[in-house]
């Protein structure tokens, strides 16, 4: 038989031969590599039975699927392995996760991490077993009856929700078998660096009227070395985390009596607003209006929008007057009513509208996160109203304003395609339309991304952006969500050149995403050694002497209002004291102000992580400040 692989050729295969053995036909190199294999579009084992004609593509460890595949097989290991050692577990439910995965179970006697120890030796010897991984199916009735004998019954209770035509899937290795959609590695011995990280408590189904169950996290890696580095990055990770930082250098409190709504202090307030002010000389440079719409509407509003029925578990509601009322957890319903207060003509689109609006969307207290996943933040949103023929043109200029932005920060990126989720409203045809549109743009842009099914917005698919910071780990910041149905749905009109009434098309975008979860992202990209123009505090003055403390005040007076930011201490401490203090704060730049600098006129710098630079004239100080301020200098 032919098959047809990725690069269209074809490769001529015995009747029934299986994925695996296409793959050993091509290389044995590929053979130990592959994960799995991608049959006429569809994941599968790499033991699937190949048929006349098969479009096929083997897919490696080294790719995103693979991995997934390859950590997969080791949480079923570890399920295993707890069934080994604790036969009377209960096994809930074990996915992929970013950089793992975890298995939730329900034990009689709770274990500790101190358990893991033996638990990672028993699964030592199940991947040394090498045990084959077998596939099989049952009907709904028959897979009930399977986990009922193994006394499963949280498994019982999640086939049991299916329809009774439903067929199921096993895996089986050695003694063990577990209900799994799959696909997974051939058997147990391709796992070759594993680990098991932490232990946690989850409500079955999330579900916090339902039992906690014991959460195991672990991850796994092709190599040791891999996953040597993987944990490295944990350690530095500690070292940058926002929540530490943002307290040491006062930017942001997390205090319970508002859980998961951020305390701004004075020094984060300033970083928020150097942000928001570039925000805004971007957008005035690129053609855009500003404008604010209220945090607070009807719920008229949100059901035209769709959001009462799509988004409303998410949102927060009130009653005013007797109606019913939402706080705004989007700010594009508000923007769809400012288009709608006056008539407008196919020659004043496009109309770029930014707004900087404060939303609250309600997320569980076991997801909030310090400023990476808060109840309230604000959205760098814009919503561009244009022809059909301009959504190109405006596509590339919205990725162009990300890139600038990005590049500025240090942040390489890679882009995600995100089409049309299972819940969403509009046409077939719409969705087909701006699907294109968005894949168009990327592709005359020459800029590589990768499609992930079933991710956009309920609306309309998008275009994500994905930061990478300085220790590799990445971040959805940025979107470009293209919009044929909220146009629709508010009845938004232009009068085009024929004389007749149009419907404009419509892009929600974001560059930060949240303002204040980009602020967490560049705490920990800088390890809250911010660049001098994001410097709260950009200059520290520290007079050696009572006598020098008039002219440091003075100097510090004078910078302020040069637009440089500088503090003095005046404290009665040493100098060494000052300077350890002015460091541990991360302040860029130290002046160390003694009798000889009252008397010329100079100033002696220390400049953050090189330590002392030298004497200068202060004027020549100041103009070196406020250059690496006005160009935005990464040092």
């Amino acid at each position: 038989m032919n098959i047809t692989l990725k690069n269209g050729d074809k490769l001529t295969l015995e009747e029934g031969a299986t994925a695996l053995a296409a793959a050993q036909a091509i290389s044995e190199g590929l053979a130990r590599a592959a994960a799995c294999a991608r049959v006429n579009g569809a994941l599968v084992d790499l033991s699937t039975p190949l048929r006349e004609g098969d479009s096929l593509e083997i897919v490696t460890i080294k790719e995103k699927e693979g991995l997934e595949v390859y950590r997969h097989t080791c949480a079923h290991v570890l399920a295993q392995a707890l069934k080994t050692i604790y036969p009377t577990c209960k096994l809930a439910i074990g996915p992929v996760i970013e950089n793992g995965f975890y298995y939730d179970v329900d034990f009689k006697t709770p274990i500790t991490i101190d358990d893991f120890a033996k638990i990672e030796a028993e699964m030592k010897k199940i991947i040394k077993s090498n045990l084959p991984i077998e596939r099989f199916t049952l009907p709904r009735e028959e897979a009930i009856a399977l986990m009922s004998g193994y006394s499963e019954n949280y498994k019982v209770e999640l086939i049991s929700d299916l329809p009774e035509d439903t067929t199921l899937s096993f895996y089986k290795q050695g003694a063990f078998t577990d209900l799994c959609r799959g696909p997974h590695l051939p058997s147990t011995g391709r796992i070759k660096a594993f680990k098991l990280v932490s232990i946690a408590g989850a409500y079955w189904r999330g579900d916090e009227k339902k039992k906690m169950l014991t959460r195991i996290y672990g991850t796994a890696f092709a190599k040791k070395e891999e996953m040597d580095e993987y944990f490295a990055m944990l350690e530095e990770a500690k070292k940058r985390d926002h929540i530490k930082l943002g307290k040491e250098l006062k930017l942001f409190a997390l205090l319970p009596e508002g859980r998961g709504f951020p305390f701004f202090l004075p020094n984060g307030m300033t970083l928020k607003n150097i942000l928001v002010d570039y925000w805004r000389g971007i957008h005035r440079r690129e053609g855009y209006v500003e404008v604010q719409t209220p945090m607070i509407m009807t719920r008229t509003l949100w059901e035209n929008s769709g959001h009462w029925e799509h988004y409303k578990d998410n949102m927060y509601t009130t009653k005013i007057d007797g109606e019913d009322c939402a706080i705004k957890p989007m700010n594009c319903p508000g923007g769809m009513l400012v288009y709608k207060l006056s008539p407008k003509s196919y020659k004043d689109l496009p109309i770029r509208m930014g707004e900087l609006g404060l939303v609250h969307r309600h997320e569980k207290s076991g997801q909030l996160h310090g400023l990476m996943r808060v109840r309230c933040f604000t959205q760098d949103d814009a919503h561009i109203f244009m022809l059909p023929e301009q959504i190109e043109d405006e596509i590339k200029g919205v990725v162009r304003i990300i890139d600038e932005v990005y590049s500025l920060f240090g942040f390489k990126y890679h882009v995600e395609l995100s089409t049309r989720p299972e819940d969403s409203m509009g046409s077939d045809e719409d969705w087909e339309r701006a699907t294109n549109a968005l894949k168009k743009a990327l592709e005359d842009l020459h800029l590589p991304y990768e499609v992930n099914e079933g991710d956009g917005a309920f609306y309309g698919p998008k275009i994500d952006f994905h930061l990478v910071d300085a220790i590799g780990r990445t971040w959805q910041c940025g979107t470009i969500q293209l919009d044929f149905q909220m146009p629709q749905r508010f009845d938004l009109e232009y009068v085009g050149e024929d004389g007749e009434k149009h419907r404009p098309i419509m892009i929600h975008r974001v560059v930060f995403g949240s303002i204040e979860r980009f602020i967490g992202i560049l705490i920990e990209h800088y390890a809250g050694k911010f660049p001098v123009w994001l410097s709260p505090v950009q200059v520290k003055v520290l007079p050696i002497t009572d006598r020098a403390a008039e002219y440091a005040q003075k100097l510090t007076d004078e910078m302020n209002a040069q637009g440089i930011r500088a503090e003095a201490d005046l404290r009665k401490e040493k100098l060494g004291r000052k300077i350890l203090d002015a460091e541990n704060e991360k302040v860029p730049y130290k002046l160390v102000i003694g009798d000889k600098e009252m008397e010329e006129g100079t100033v002696s710098v220390r400049r953050r992580g090189e330590g002392d630079i030298g004497s200068m004239p202060k004027g020549d100080f100041f103009a070196l400040v406020k250059k690496e301020n006005d160009e935005k200098i990464v040092f």
